[in-house]
């Protein structure tokens, strides 16, 4: 996997140690810290291109100032128009500011200007050249260009979108569904030969309104040249970062070779009434989301290997962000993995510019669930797409040597009775047993593999890629095995496959290794009626990496579970249309959906067409149950924010909750991740549960908090709107005013204040806040974590002896006990690494080489609190160190730590007991280096560290002090301890001591 990288100009150290609590420090001379001017910090990059953000202001911000200048920031309501003679003459000024910052490194080879969402420019150059580049006068940071990788015949009858009453009908029909509106879609290209993209019948109305807005191009390409129309309006691709690691098959061109960006742009914007058949099956007429839109295709995502999976750089899929908005798109797909713990790198202030200049930017939750704050992209002023299924379905049925039968997806022909082996047991000598499991490239044997089914388990690599290993080792099928609870996905694979469920795959694998001649057969695919929607197991899941838990992410959900649509031969097998799943395809779902509402409510802004969806989507299944997760489970909003989108309903919202551009930058600045004194804290910040946004979370709720909210009427008559809450058991509630008398085109602000009242502690509970007049009913997801106090996430110190003050607010009324752990010293492992390796660590098959070390560390039962720590004071500068820690033995990644520098810790707070696997990955620097992990696992108190008071009464919401004092400790070494404080029951926090001596 790629590895996420922060931006380079946060304050690292003190946002990792505070998590946006500020931590008071009492050294042995109990004076208070003197803040420090942070030093540049530059990541190698890895792909050996850099994006440089100059301290100018993009286009879309420029507010004036400069003599000679205008202003050319978007206001509320405006559109960036690229040819307007203020915005030609800012352009000209970055450009020469661009140039005098180069003139600092001559040699660099320059990618990309950025000027409308980003004011900068992307180039190759040494590590040497980006650091004097981050240390420059009017340089405000320099970043790696990371790799980032590509995250409907039913689904607009599914929606309501189609119908009496439907989305479509409220919109004027289908050939006026988004009309008039641009959707940029940010991807792998497209074959312009679909019938999805034919040209439409337009009329001079909406030619007129495209006309206006419409300043991009249609880049035909050296190869496969491709050839604009009335659909698709525009086309331009960027390579100059991607190089040459594309394959040789690969399109120089917006032509699309691997079928992503196909499949994404035909289900955002696609014509209606095309048929639509795979592996000759007849699956009827399909329609994109909103089929009378116009398309502009920017190719950022390209085939690097066989697979045809989609990868692209940050320094072209920023210049793709820079190109949609200054074309004049009104709605960006985004259907590409990135950073959910970050709101300032690139991709993130380009959106954020986009949404300034009306842009409305559907982004991919990911697809790394169903594990807990895995959700990407958590940038408040995007909206972030859950996978959910959909009402059809596509099954096959294998029958093993013994009459057992067992049901999973599939699509296409199947087999007879065929000899069926394990992947485990059909590798080529040497193999790696890990990814001989999961199928990897290069594992299998073809003399074990010809003529037969091989049973693969999932992950790893993509599902598709495993059928094609299977393939090109002579395999004639494959039994795709879940081996944790996920989706079952009815891709088109290389052989004919089905994909089972962790539940059976045991039973399959039994019998496959217990059979002396096992064999299996694979039915031909069917579809078939399911209810649904359910959240997919892939989908990434909140609460968000980022903001404490205050903003709740994936914002909705659409279905992204087997969805047919327009794809490229290659990946339809020969043919042009294919089922695909991921976050990627329900993505495109919103974006389309949005191009409907944009071309209803031209005048909407992007977060108003956000909150119409947010506020309408529904947390029932067909059935009127409870969402649950495809694996069973009960589903959270977690898994599926504000819930299923309802366009039909959300083409008349009755009020809307709308957001600024200064409202993000308060937001931005409230977490903690930019220095107070940035450009983007002009205004202030704000407590990020504040946030004018459709749903409420709070992650850190200590006793009692107030937050607040404004709608605003976007209907054409005055409403009454009373208010009822649904769920927070616990909690209490109370919402003011307790009536809400809205007029039209006017804002109303209320406050709702929760409060806990028996809620258990520790844990999110969720529910509803719905506002209902006599026409409308607007919800907003509830999201509330009780906390038994709300401390630092960690305080330091200095010297052998000493003291620290812990401001503690207490979430109960009662007594607070506080008890010490440690302080221990730090155990210390070396290792000798050499030969920097400067890739990504095989996070799914770890292993030792020149560059990696590994050290099995015991984590004794009853440990509270464990780290894993490297520290930049131990190493040369621009030495950069990445962690991993595994439960021992296995692939099972507990957690990791890859900043930009040797800085690193991961944090396992109540560890399980047993052994544990830390690699310390050389990633950059010296090619010969001593690495040292530092380590400690706190049990139980060492006589060195003790609390004042250790008990003293507590009211809700209210703060109380705590002292910790240290004495006797070794000079020169590193301790680490905690403070426990509990409420004398079940409800416990915490705050890590760290003390340099």
């Amino acid at each position: 996997m790629t590895r996420k990288r922060p931006a380079i100009v946060v304050a690292t150290a003190l946002i990792a140690a505070c998590a946006g609590v500020p931590v008071l420090v009492n050294a042995a001379n109990a004076s208070q810290p003197t803040p420090t001017t942070a030093v540049p910090e530059v990541k190698r990059s890895a792909t050996g291109s850099y994006i440089v953000q100059l301290d100018d202001s993009p286009v879309t911000e420029y507010d004036g100032g400069i003599a000679g200048l205008a202003a050319t920031k978007v206001v509320p309501g405006g559109k960036l128009l690229k040819t307007a003679a203020p915005v030609v003459d800012y352009v000209r000024h970055l450009a020469g500011e661009r140039d005098r910052v180069l003139a600092k490194v001559p040699g660099v080879t320059k990618l990309y200007d950025y000027s409308y969402t980003y004011a900068g420019f992307s180039a190759e150059m040494s590590y040497d050249d980006a650091v004097k580049l981050a240390k420059s006068s009017g340089v405000k940071s320099v970043e790696p260009s990371e790799l980032q990788h590509a995250d409907t015949v039913d689904t607009p009858r599914f929606l309501g979108l189609s119908g009496r009453g439907g989305a479509w009908q409220q919109a004027g029909g289908i050939d006026r569904a988004g009309d008039g509106v641009i959707v940029g879609v940010i991807d792998s290209g497209y074959v312009p030969e679909r019938p999805s993209f034919a040209p439409i019948q337009t009329t001079k109305q909406s030619d007129a309104i495209v006309a206006k807005k419409w300043k991009g191009t249609c880049q035909t390409g050296e190869e496969a040249p491709v050839a604009c129309n009335n659909k698709v309006i525009g086309a331009r691709y960027f390579d100059k970062g991607i190089g040459n690691r594309p394959i040789p098959e690969e399109f120089k061109s917006p032509r699309d070779y691997g079928g992503h960006g196909t499949h994404t742009a035909s289900t955002a914007a696609g014509n209606h009434g095309v048929e639509m058949s795979v592996l000759g099956r007849d699956y009827g007429k399909g329609s994109g989301m909103a089929p009378h839109a116009r398309l502009a295709i920017y190719k950022a995502l390209w085939a690097v290997d066989a697979s045809g999976g989609g990868s692209g750089t940050d320094a072209d899929l920023v210049a793709a962000i820079d190109a949609a908005v200054s074309d004049g798109v009104d709605v960006i797909n985004y259907s590409i993995s990135g950073s959910g713990s970050t709101y300032v790198n690139a991709t993130g202030l380009a959106f954020l510019r986009a949404a300034k200049a009306g842009v409305f930017v559907a982004t991919s939750a990911g697809n790394t669930g169903p594990g807990d704050a895995t959700v990407g992209k958590t940038y408040p002023w995007v909206t972030s797409v859950a996978n959910g299924t959909h009402d059809r379905d596509i099954q096959t049925t294998v029958t093993l040597g013994n009459g057992k039968a067992y049901t999973g997806a599939g699509i296409g022909n199947g087999t007879p009775a065929t000899p069926v082996v394990l992947a485990k047991d059909a590798g080529l000598a040497g193999a790696d047993p890990a990814a001989l499991t999961l199928c990897q490239p290069g594992m299998l044997d073809p003399a074990k593999v010809t003529g037969k089914i091989v049973a693969c388990d999932r992950g790893g690599n993509a599902r598709v890629d495993k059928s094609l290993q299977v393939k090109n080792a002579g395999g004639v099928g494959m039994i795709l095995l879940n081996i944790t609870p996920g989706t079952l996905d009815a891709d088109l694979h290389s052989v004919p496959t089905v994909h089972l469920d962790d539940k059976v795959a045991p039973e399959v694998k039994a019998y496959v290794s217990g059979t002396a001649s096992p064999t299996a057969a694979i039915g031909a695919g069917t579809p078939v009626k399911v209810n649904a929607p359910k959240v997919a197991g892939s989908s990434s899941r909140g609460p968000s990496p980022a903001g404490n838990g205050d903003l709740l992410k994936p914002d909705i959900m659409a279905p992204g579970t087997n969805v047919l649509a327009a794809t490229t031969a290659f990946s339809a097998g020969g043919g042009e249309y294919a089922f695909m799943s991921g976050t990627s395809m329900s993505t495109p779902h919103i974006a389309g959906i949005a191009a409907v509402l944009k071309s209803k409510h031209p005048t909407w802004s992007p977060m108003a067409i956000k909150s119409a969806m947010m506020t309408t989507a529904t947390d029932k299944d067909a059935s009127g149950k409870a969402i649950q997760n495809d694996s069973g489970s009960q589903a959270t909003p977690f898994g599926y924010g504000a819930g299923q989108v309802r366009p039909k309903y959300g083409m008349d919202p009755g009020l809307v909750y709308d957001s600024t551009y200064t409202d993000w930058t308060k937001f931005v600045c409230g977490s903690g991740q930019v220095p107070s004194n940035h450009a983007l804290c002009a205004n202030g910040k704000i407590d990020l549960s504040d946030l004018n946004y459709p749903t409420i979370a709070i992650g850190d709720l200590a006793g009692r908090q107030t937050v607040t909210r404004t709608v605003t009427n976007v209907g054409t008559l005055p409403e009454v709107y009373f208010p009822k809450v649904e769920g927070l058991k616990g909690l209490k509630v109370t919402v003011s005013p307790r009536i809400l008398v809205t007029l039209p085109g006017q804002s109303t602000t209320y406050k709702v204040t929760i409060e806990n009242d028996g809620a258990p502690l520790e844990q999110y509970s969720f529910g509803k806040l719905i506002w209902t007049s006599a026409k409308h009913s607007v919800a907003s997801t509830l999201a509330i974590k009780p906390l038994t106090v709300k401390a630092p996430v960690q305080v330091n110190g200095t010297g052998t002896s000493g003291s620290v003050q812990v401001p503690v607010t207490a979430g109960y009324a009662g007594t607070l006990n506080t008890t010490a752990v440690g302080l221990d010293a730090a155990k210390v492992g070396e290792a000798a690494l050499k030969n920097p390796g400067g890739v990504s660590f095989p996070t799914t098959a770890p292993k030792v080489n020149d560059h990696v070390a590994k050290f099995t560390v015991d984590v004794p039962a009853g440990t509270t609190y464990a780290r894993f720590s490297t520290f930049d004071a131990d190493y040369p500068a621009g030495t950069d160190l990445d962690v991993f820690v595994y439960k021992a033995g296995t692939n099972t990644l507990l957690g990791s730590s890859t900043g930009g520098s040797a800085e690193e810790v991961v944090n396992l707070p109540r560890p399980a007991g047993g052994q544990v696997d830390v690699y310390v990955d050389l990633y950059a620097g010296a090619n010969e280096q001593q690495v040292k992990l530092n380590h400690w696992e706190l049990q139980k108190a060492a006589g060195n560290l003790t609390v004042t008071p250790a008990s003293q009464p507590v009211t809700v919401a209210g703060q109380v002090n705590v002292t910790a004092t240290w004495t006797g400790l070794t000079a020169g070494t590193r301790y680490l301890g905690q403070l426990h404080f509990s409420d004398g029951a079940d409800g416990s926090g915490s705050t890590v001591v760290r003390v340099d001596s």
